[in-house]
């Protein structure tokens, strides 16, 4: 009886997945590629059954927690995400993995539910099995792990694919497989220093560079008509404005793009070049200018976006906002950049704001509530980027109040936060190049699932971020016009860093030669984003065209 119960909750949990394996099946059609599947498939599904017939128990239990963890990743991933998870993916998770904490916060009833679900699997495995005399003895321990060991060999020789709807308590693990493979065998080389010739002398006292958070391009009067006041249209105090409108971001997930606008990366070398480069801060250290990091997103020191120690001894001043409410922080970051354009000492200022990333719940003031319904408010409000979403199930209703209560942050993290900045800083001899790492998924079109970006297979919302110049009346820097009308809705991130550094003075072949066109010069842009920007084991990087067309258009009257 035991036997048939241990069996009973494995092929519980195989069948729970029923429409998985048959969108693969759907999609393999007949022939010789689903008569490889269903022999792999069941290479797997039988290794995980003897393997639930091993004796020790230790060893036994082991297996099963693995496999349940696994599974259980595996599964909230794709509830959440309503998409495949991809070694991409993967790494791009393991990556994030210091904010766990907050995932758990953030998606706490689709993990719960794919812990449940996997406990069929944890007690099915573990739970002790009658005695099997016709077993060759050591083979229910060894099938399990030469299966997994056959499975990273599957994905291996094709560059990571090669799982999609086999048994998933076997993907997360081989991926993990894989890529502690490839971290031991890194040899992309050690960190170079400076070596671009610097002929001429910094354009501007200040250069500042401002990387909103999850700010869609589309969103924004200076972009679309009836977008959210940014305060940047009409005259403007002291300053100039060259908007180059829609740009495509680097890639959909934040630390992949924050790294990229740190060091440079190309769309042709951006693993070698973000891994090997000099970061902007040595450039800015070359040129004499004095570096400064103001962090709105963490508290206490805690680095993100791939931001390594070392990297942060190039900074000279790095600042958090401990102390101050998440509702608060991009407001008091403005200060602070205020503050510092104030100073006669030259600087290179990066900010990262706090923006508008989910939860968008509490991110606001009341006053700032000019768009509703939104959602419900008071539960977030110490949330910077992720929070439990009681009660959204990504509905119709859903989605309408989430942009709701996205327009309303973008009214206060955006346009309050240029109109302080218009109003009270010495923009004179300043420069600043203003984005967001990504833009957004908002379900215009009433697509399914509970993201807004990051996803493997994304809409082309994702990589739209606003791209613009401001600078001090009357300073003359580079000549932003040459090209403006040319490559407004045409440039993209990869365009920024070389810019920066001709701010800096460094030699314009030279640069153009290692990082690619600057906004000063027609930028002949793909008008790409990344979607696998973790792209290993021999495969390619998956850049998504974004085409101004076919954009979703956001309708403020239709979500009232």
């Amino acid at each position: 009886m035991r036997a048939w119960f241990k069996l009973l909750l494995v092929a519980a949990y195989l069948a729970s997945f029923h429409g998985y394996y048959r969108e693969r099946l759907d999609a393999l059609g007949l022939g010789l590629p689903l008569a490889m599947f269903l022999v792999l498939f069941g290479m797997l599904a039988g290794a995980l059954v003897l393997g639930a017939w091993t004796r020790p128990a230790l060893v036994r239990w082991g297996l099963a927690l693995a496999f349940a963890l696994s599974a259980a990743m595996f599964d909230a991933y794709t509830h959440i995400t309503q998409g495949y998870l991809t070694y991409s993916a993967f790494v791009s998770m393991v990556y994030a993995g210091g904010f766990v904490d907050e995932a758990l916060q953030q998606y706490g009833a689709a993990i719960g539910l794919a812990a449940a679900k996997a406990s069929l699997l944890l007690v099915g495995v573990g739970l002790r099995p009658p005695a099997a005399p016709r077993l060759p003895r050591g083979l229910p321990v060894a099938a399990p792990a030469l299966a997994l060991l056959l499975l990273i060999g599957v994905l291996f020789v094709r560059a990571g694919e090669g799982a999609r709807g086999l048994p998933v308590m076997y993907t997360p693990l081989a991926y993990l497989t894989l890529f502690g493979y490839e971290s031991l065998n890194d040899s992309v080389g050690p960190r170079q220093p400076v070596s671009l010739a610097r002929p001429g002398a910094v354009a501007a006292r200040h250069i500042v560079l401002v990387i909103d958070e999850s700010i869609a391009g589309n969103y924004l009067d200076i972009n679309t008509p009836g977008g959210i006041d940014s305060h940047l249209g009409g005259g403007l105090p002291g300053a100039e404005l060259f908007n180059f409108g829609y740009a495509a971001s680097a890639a959909n997930c934040s630390a992949d793009t924050n790294v990229t606008l740190r060091y440079g990366g190309t769309r042709a070398d951006y693993l070698r070049i973000n891994a090997t480069q000099p970061s902007i801060w040595q450039y800015a250290k070359a040129a004499g200018l004095r570096t400064v990091y103001l962090d709105g997103q963490r508290t206490g020191g805690a680095l993100q976006n791939l931001m390594t120690r070392d990297e942060q001894r190039d900074i000279d001043q790095f600042v958090q906002f401990d102390d101050t409410p998440v509702q608060e922080r991009d407001m008091a970051a403005v200060a602070q950049l205020i503050q510092l354009l104030h100073s006669p000492t030259p600087q290179l200022i990066v900010l990262n704001k706090i923006g508008a990333h989910f939860p968008v719940h509490d991110k606001y003031p009341d006053a700032f509530m000019r768009y509703t319904p939104a959602l419900p408010r008071g539960r977030f409000l110490d949330v910077v980027d992720t929070g439990e979403r009681a009660g959204f199930a990504g509905g119709a209703q859903d989605w309408q109040r989430y942009r709701n209560a996205y327009r309303n942050t973008l009214l206060w993290n955006v346009g309050e936060f240029f109109r302080r900045l218009l109003n009270q800083a010495d923009l004179s001899d300043a420069v600043l190049i203003y984005t967001s790492d990504h833009g957004q998924d908002l379900h215009q079109r009433g697509n399914p699932g509970l993201n807004t970006h990051c996803g493997s297979d994304p809409q082309a919302e994702e990589g739209l971020v606003p791209l613009l110049v401001l600078q001090g009346q009357g300073l003359s820097t580079l000549d932003w016009q040459a090209h403006l009308a040319q490559n407004r809705n045409g440039s993209s991130h990869y365009n920024i860093f070389p810019t920066l550094l001709l701010l800096m003075g460094y030699e314009r072949q030279a640069v153009i030669a290692q990082y690619g066109q600057p906004l000063d010069e027609a930028t002949h842009d793909p008008f790409t984003f990344n979607a696998r920007y973790n792209a290993r084991l021999g495969a390619k990087p998956d850049f998504r065209f974004i085409d101004v067309k076919g954009l979703a258009e956001p309708n403020a009257a239709q979500d009232k």
